[in-house]
């Protein structure tokens, strides 16, 4: 029997249809979830299109097309389906991220229009966390960044996100939008930083959150300060504060060769349950 398949682009009537499908994975697709429950599918308020894949009249996939270009409980043949609409739409995202196997094929199919990227992160590692470590005392200076505290994190979220990705946020707009996102974090109290003399010595932020799971980003430690075990300390605060006040699952994705910074999530109790991949533009 042949199965009838079709794509388009949501609309906010299928708010519910999309959840269901977003919720089947809570850890791997917090980003996207966490998005949509608080703008819907309204494009604008998205900040993007939602595509969904359809089988048999059923929504069973979705992708995001925004900033990122995200697949969402993707196989083969619905990769296939977004990799088209994407050649057709042009490339309008600075990268392409999700779970590894549907976006390795996704840019597979796509760089031969869209190549080169400036950068492809194979295998990133996707790690959780449900429960504090006893072998990892967390750091007490660790703390939630306050409103009138902006000047101070700012040059740690900027020095963070330029080693990270390559490039300054400041480029293109001058940062407006990412001192927005920066501040909305803030004013979510989803901001932590051990601060000494006026100046961040570590940083994290919880960046996507929902009821079921939610996700750090942004681990920062001042250059003159690693080494210390900081980085070990200061994820055990912001894990206790996350499993705490935001969700009953924490998550993280992490760059594969970045062997110290594994070796210390997995010490203050993440493991490894899947990876991520990133193809930067």
């Amino acid at each position: 029997m042949l199965t009838h398949t079709t794509t388009r682009v949501l609309d906010p009537g299928d708010l519910g249809a999309a959840l269901a499908v977003l919720e089947s994975d809570p850890v791997a697709n917090a980003f996207v979830t966490a998005r949509v429950r608080v703008a819907g599918l309204d494009p604008w308020r998205l900040g993007g299109e939602m595509w969904g894949w359809y089988a048999d009249g059923r929504l069973r996939s979705l992708c995001y097309s925004g900033a990122n270009l995200v697949p969402i409980c993707a196989g083969p043949e619905a990769v296939r389906a977004f990799a088209e609409r994407a050649r057709r739409s042009g490339r309008r995202c600075s990268s392409i991220v999700g779970p590894a196997e549907p976006t390795a094929e996704l840019w597979r199919l796509l760089e031969p229009s869209w190549g080169p990227a400036r950068d492809v992160r194979a295998h990133q590692p996707l790690m959780v966390a449900d429960r504090p470590s006893p072998e990892v005392e967390p750091d007490p200076l660790v703390r939630r960044i306050r409103k009138d505290e902006m000047d101070v994190i700012m040059p740690a979220c900027v020095a963070m996100f330029t080693e990270e990705v390559g490039v300054s946020p400041m480029a293109g707009d001058g940062g407006l939008l990412y001192q927005a996102r920066v501040a909305e974090l803030v004013g979510a109290g989803r901001s932590f930083a051990r601060i000494e003399n006026g100046s961040v010595v570590f940083k994290a932020e919880i960046g996507a959150a929902t009821p079921h799971a939610c996700q750090i980003q942004g681990v920062w430690v001042a250059p003159e300060h690693r080494g210390k075990g900081l980085s070990e300390t200061g994820m055990a605060a912001v894990l206790r504060y996350a499993l705490a006040d935001v969700a009953p699952l924490v998550s993280l994705y992490v760059n594969d060769y970045n062997a110290p910074a594994r070796a210390a999530y997995r010490r203050v109790g993440f493991r490894e349950v899947g990876a991520f991949m990133s193809v930067l533009f």
